[in-house]
């Protein structure tokens, strides 16, 4: 199960709450650990099931903190005008998941500095009222003094920089606002959470050597998680390099077929059910429409004499009799090839997949510089030509999926991708480019 999903406990503000279920990991964990810790303090003050609500109680009041620190985020980007998928509590923590970054580089630190500052704030406040609430009851005063240290460990441990910590996220924030460049921030902070996270890991293995075992682990996690996250910005970033370096000429395939304007409907007919004999007429495409079930039909489209009349479907054949197939034409129930959703074969690949799923479309008509039709594209193709460049050779029983189900392989999301490369200015949505 992605981070990204979980059990939906609540909506704030419209932003739906999801625990996933390795929460209940570090919430027993943490439970555990402030157990003993009560325990050692506390001695015989409480009996041992007091001791094991109250060490509860502030683990779950330290995820509220989380929680707390996530809302800073996504509130702040709300009002950046960025829409919040959803917050998740997880194994390592809480995560906002947002439907695109900000445009601006002055709202992307606003966002990322959001969440620390709410730890630092609540922290500071709880730490400078443990005092009072030590005199209402001991056990209350270390429970806000141990909740105010966390929070200021989690402000300051976020304020790291590197990604994928809210430090990181600073400093890309700061470099490219310096710079101009989005993509050099990305670049630099992605270096320093790669040296983080292989520190983390050093020095959780040294831990672990001299018998640290909790905090050595811990730290080994952090960093493996860390370097997990700088590996997929780094593939990110290969993949958005791929939308804006590919042009569409470059994947297009041929999912078209080619008719005489003269063809009966009755012929049309043949040749959708792929038992059409050759019709040995110049410009006709005598295969069979049908592609063993792999993605949507072919298109039809309609020649006079070499000219390009338009494009039918199956509805004449479905509006009419079948008595009246043999003397109706293929060229009287014709419609515009400007009815097709069309791309340039010169445009990059990002504007077929933000065409493609803007417009959800299974198909995009390729077009020559002389407008005439070239080729067509379709999602499957887009995938395998950017997982080619990131290295990877998908095996042919993975790509007859994707083009069954007319998606992407291994379900990428490059209109998402590419939408994010619009809204942070990486790429400019006014590119010459066909569009209908």
């Amino acid at each position: 199960m992605p981070v990204g999903e979980g059990w939906q406990l609540l909506t704030i503000r419209g932003i739906p709450l999801r625990i996933h279920p390795s929460w209940f990991v570090i919430l027993l964990l943490a439970t555990l650990a402030f157990q003993q810790q009560y325990a050692l303090s506390l001695g015989t003050q409480l009996a041992p099931a007091a001791l094991w609500a109250v060490a509860l109680v502030t683990s779950l009041a330290l995820f509220v903190s989380v929680l707390l620190h996530e809302l800073g985020h996504s509130l702040v980007a709300l009002r950046q005008g960025v829409k919040v998928r959803s917050i998740t509590l997880f194994l390592l923590g809480g995560v906002a998941s947002v439907e695109r970054e900000c445009p601006t580089a002055r709202g992307a630190l606003l966002v990322a500095a959001a969440g620390p500052a709410v730890s630092l704030v609540l922290g500071i406040s709880l730490l400078a009222s443990s005092h009072a609430a030590s005199h209402v009851a001991p056990v209350l005063g270390q429970m806000v003094e141990r909740l105010g240290a966390l929070n200021m460990v989690l402000g300051l441990f976020n304020l790291l920089p590197g990604l994928p910590l809210d430090g990181g996220l600073i400093v890309k924030a700061l470099v490219w606002q310096f710079s101009g460049s989005q993509r050099r921030g990305v670049e630099v902070a992605n270096a320093c959470g790669r040296f983080l996270s292989l520190l983390a890991v050093g020095l959780g293995t040294v831990l672990l050597l001299r018998g640290g075992s909790i905090g050595g682990a811990w730290l080994i996690l952090l960093g493996w998680f860390g370097l997990g996250a700088a590996r997929n910005q780094k593939q990110m970033l290969v993949v958005q390099q791929a939308l804006k370096d590919l042009k569409v000429k470059d994947v297009a395939q041929r999912r078209f077929r080619v008719v005489e304007a003269d063809t009966t409907l009755r012929e049309l007919s043949r040749r959708r059910l792929g038992t059409a004999p050759p019709i040995g007429e110049a410009g006709a495409d005598t295969a069979p429409v049908e592609r063993d079930g792999n993605g949507p039909p072919d298109w039809l489209l309609v020649c006079d004499r070499g000219r390009w009349q338009g494009v039918i479907d199956d509805g004449p054949l479905q509006a009419l009799p079948v008595q009246c197939w043999d003397r109706e034409k293929v060229g009287d129930h014709l419609q515009p090839l400007s009815s097709l959703p069309a791309i340039s074969e010169s445009a990059p690949l990002w504007q077929a997949a933000l065409q493609l799923d803007d417009g959800n479309h299974q198909r995009l008509l390729v077009l020559s510089p002389a407008g005439l039709p070239c080729g067509t594209v379709e999602r499957p193709e887009l995938g395998d030509a950017v997982l080619k460049k990131l290295g990877l050779r998908l095996p042919a029983n993975l790509l007859t999926v994707a083009r069954r189900e007319n998606g992407y392989p291994l379900g990428m999301a490059l209109g998402q991708v590419a939408r994010g490369m619009v809204s942070s200015g990486d790429v400019s949505p006014h590119t010459d480019s066909v569009s209908r």
